[in-house]
């Protein structure tokens, strides 16, 4: 009887707007398949469905619980962070789950194919203040490709999921 035990693979939450696509079980399954490839194990937020007999509000704080436990439970969190609805702005969701992640201490990688900084891509005006958007909001500049708030909690990798989680293996093992 062999009694090594198995290699332990880390736990890494996948967060995103992933979960909106269309094909957001299929890709989600793309995705989980993908962290194995790289020696994860990957947790997406589909993974664990809500009870079908669930209203709206109900169902909604169901989905709530189950991602914070995952959160809980992974020991990384990767977010796709490409923008979401609108330029420089990745999902709030998204959002949320980075600082529960940060506040919990874990490991936190981000991965964006979006090209520049946020001052570059957010459409907007010169004023004596600075750059504003056309909603009248100052744009950040601090030569970040993201808010400072993601930008300064995660490891922001330029590209795709593939592409974070090659970075994450190398990043481990080094």
């Amino acid at each position: 009887m062999n009694s090594t035990p198995l290699p332990c693979r880390p736990r890494v939450y996948l967060a995103g707007f992933d979960v909106f696509r269309r094909d957001a079980l299929a890709h989600g399954a793309r995705l989980v398949a993908t962290c194995a490839e790289f020696g994860f194990e990957g947790v997406y937020p589909l993974d664990a469905q809500a009870p079908p007999d669930l209203d709206g509000p109900r169902q909604a704080a169901w989905i709530y619980r189950a991602n914070v436990e995952s959160i809980r439970a992974a020991d990384i969190v990767m977010a796709n962070v490409n923008d979401f609805r609108g330029p420089g702005e990745p999902d709030s969701g998204t959002a949320f789950e980075i600082g529960y992640a940060a506040a919990l201490g874990k490991e936190i990688w981000a991965y964006s194919s979006d090209e520049g900084t946020l001052i570059e891509r957010v459409p907007s005006v010169p004023d004596p203040q600075g750059r504003v958007c056309e909603r009248g909001y100052l744009v950040e500049d601090f030569g970040l490709a993201k808010n400072l708030m993601i930008a300064c909690a995660a490891r922001l990798v330029q590209g795709d999921a593939r592409a974070c989680l090659e970075a994450m293996a190398q990043g481990r093992t080094q």
